[in-house]
This record gives structure tokens, sequence and C-alpha cells, in this order.
């Protein structure tokens, strides 16, 4: 069965950023647009209940809860980065306790590098090839601001985390404009000689403006649980769902776990250059995925790539089995929205939204719409290579589709 895609420009936001409404504290790949769900929760009436987001990445979908008039919101995430940063967006903090901090964080840093041994005896964490991607001097800077963040009230300290993950990143020797892991040329490499505590400070207090300004007024006296681990089914709780789930596996699609890495090791994550396997479409499978319209794709792809097959196997497995806790987890009469991308792969375009749309109407739900929007906006990759030829490329994903359900009065699940 094909599902009617409606085209929709009001969807399009031609022009808007995640930062028009919502700036963010830090980057991270494939955010969801607040504007989106905003506007959806008006058209479908949707004020009050209890949200959820499976995969809540940076936030977005609470961002849409709080404009929207919600007070109990959910959400999950198996990347410790993705937690800190919607943590730090999303809890109540005491400002004038975040004041205090920054000017102790200050008062402290500058007094301790003062005597050069200081520096010496702090030690940055032990990664692997570390030196190959921070100068020795940028370590050293580093270790002392982590040292004195640890020491920050635990309350408050993930607003000083997060300007931390920032700097890590542009302070190594990564091209600051990927998402993935590349190194500057050589030539780049021995001109670079960031000031790691301006560049620190800088940070946080725009991370700190931010927050004080865009979401601290909006939390009230919201409840906004985030979790760090996969989404645990709970039968018939949730009146929405939300949400932007992962558009294929992170090493080939959208790299959540390269981008993270660093962060999350500096952050003490021991499995931090693992996250890709835990992530959606990680593990390896030994069968072609074969149910349902997507399999006839899928199988398309295996006359030219096996591997690929199996890859993308795994990917909608996990998908589906996803897609199974979250059906039961809602109540009846509840409305699930997926904001999602069809990407293209060995020259075959994947309809994710098709498949999200199937897999929910034989979980209990009926499909009510899915709109197509142009993707203009979103922090990811557009184009791919298809043949893995240089030289050439393909649109991989242009268009992004919003597929709303509801959950049937007369459900079993």
């Amino acid at each position: 069965m094909k599902y009617q895609i409606i085209r929709n420009e009001k969807y399009d936001f031609a022009g808007q950023s995640y930062a028009s409404i919502y700036p963010n504290l830090h980057k991270y790949p494939a955010t969801m647009l607040p504007q989106i769900g905003i506007e959806l929760f008006k058209e479908l009436n949707l004020k009050q209940g209890k949200m959820l987001d499976p995969y809540c990445g940076s936030g977005s979908s609470f961002a849409v809860g709080l404009e929207s008039g919600l007070q109990e919101m959910y959400g999950y995430d198996i990347n410790p980065l993705a937690v800190l940063i919607s943590k730090a967006k999303f809890t109540k903090v005491d400002l004038e306790k975040v004041k205090s901090a920054k000017q102790y964080l200050r008062n402290e840093v500058f007094d301790f590098i003062k005597d050069e041994e200081n520096l010496r005896s702090v030690k940055p964490p032990d990664i692997y090839n570390i030196d190959f991607w921070f100068s020795k001097q940028v370590l050293q800077r580093l270790a002392v601001l982590k040292n004195f963040i640890e020491k920050i009230d635990h309350n408050i300290q993930g607003l000083f985390l997060v300007a931390l993950s920032e700097t890590i990143r542009d302070c190594s020797y990564t091209r600051n404009n990927e998402f993935k892991l590349y190194r500057m040329k050589s030539e780049d490499v021995l001109n670079f000689n960031p000031d790691v505590f301006g560049v620190y400070f800088e940070k946080l207090n725009k991370v700190s403006d931010i927050y004080q300004y865009c979401y601290y007024p909006k939390i009230n006296g919201a409840k906004i649980e985030i979790n760090y681990n996969a989404f645990p089914a709970k039968e018939n709780y949730f009146d929405v769902v939300l949400t932007s789930p992962p558009y294929g596996d992170s090493k080939t699609t959208v790299a959540y776990g390269q981008f993270s890495m660093f962060s999350n090791e500096w952050l003490g994550i021991g499995y931090a250059r693992q996250i890709d396997n835990y992530l959606m479409g990680g593990k390896k499978v030994k069968e072609i995925y074969n149910e349902g319209l997507i399999a006839d794709y899928i199988w398309e792809i295996e006359k030219i790539s096996p591997k690929r097959a199996l890859e993308i196997s795994s990917f909608y497995e996990d998908l589906n089995y996803s897609i199974e806790d979250v059906a039961k987890s809602v109540k009846k009469g509840g409305k699930i929205i997926y904001v999602v991308g069809n990407r293209r792969v060995k020259d075959v375009q994947l309809p994710t939204d098709q498949f999200i749309a199937e897999k929910f109407e034989a979980n209990g739900f009926s499909h009510l719409f899915t709109y197509e929007r142009l993707l203009g906006s979103k922090s990811m990759p557009l184009k791919n290579s298809p043949s893995n030829k240089v030289g050439e490329s393909r649109a991989t994903m242009n268009k992004e589709y919003l597929v709303v359900c509801e959950k049937n009065k007369q459900s079993k699940n």
C-alpha cells in the first residue's frame, strides 16, 4: 500500500533555521526545526498530555512542547553528549549560582596557570591517539578547565560542560565545518594555535546567555525528564510522540558517533568510540530485511552491494522494533509525529516515511497524513556518491516527511 504524501509549502519554513526561535547551546547533527512541531501541534490541537521523544538528540521536541503548553515530557537517547545538551537546555537552574560559578572558574583558572608547574601537573584523559588531534598546549589547557569544572555544583555543571564540549571540538585539529572526523591539512596544523581559555569563556558566556534569555523563562514548572538509555516501552502512557529518528545508520548517514567522540571521551565515556555500534542500525545482521514495502528496495540494493543491503536491513530491523515499543506506549486516540528524510543508497531512494506509516498501522494506528517539506536548513550531508566514484555525486536527501498517525480507539495494544 502506498500512503499519500501531501506537498505542504507552509512547512518549508524558507529562510528560517533552528536559531530563528531557539538558538542552540551546542552544534548537533540533523536537529529538527522546532517550528515544524509547533505548527503541527497547532494543526492537531495538541495542548496537553504527556509527550515522548524516543530519540531526543539535542532536544528540539521539548522546545515544541514548551511552546505548546505541555507540562510533562520524556526523552531518551543513548548518546551521552545529546543527553548533556538536552539536559542543559531544559533543566531549571539557579542563575545566581551560575553567575557566581562563572566568576569562580575564571578566577581559579587564571590564578592556577600563573605557575608553569601547575600546568604540567594536570593530566589530560587517556585517549587513544590524542596527540594526533590536539597539540600538547591545547591538551594542558583543556585539562585545567575540566579539572575546575568538575568542582562546580553538579546541579549547574551542565552549562559549563556544554561550553567545554564546544571548545574541545573547536580547539582540535578537526575540520570544524564537518560532522565527520577529518584532520586539518598539515600546513593548517602548523598555523593553528587557539587561545583555549579565551575560546572557552567566550563560549561559556554565549551558552549561559542563550539559556538565560531563551530557555530559562519557558521552562517554568514543566516536568522534562531526559534519560540516558534506549527507550523502554511504557504501556498506554503517552498522549503524543514527536520525534525525528535517525535517517540511517550513524556510520554511513549522519555521523552522530564521530561528531560526539572527543566530547564523550573527555566526559569520561569509556565506550565513546563504540557509540555508532549501539545506535540504530549499528549491529550486523545476517539476513536481508524482508517484511513489507521496504523489502523490494533493499533487494534492489542487494543486487549491487550485498554488504550495504545487510547494513540497511539492520537499520530497518531496529526501527521496526523501536516502533513496536513506541506504539504500545501510546494511549488510544494518541498521536505520533515522525519527522524523517528518505536517504538514497546505491542510487535507490529508500521510502522510510512509507515504512513508518506501514509499521504504525500494523501496530494499531491509522495513518492520518504525511506532509512533504523541502529540506533547506538541517545540518547534515545533502549529497553523497552512490557509485563511490570520485567526482560523482547525487542529492541524497533534499526533502523531509512529516508522518502523522493516530492510535485506534479499538486497538488491542
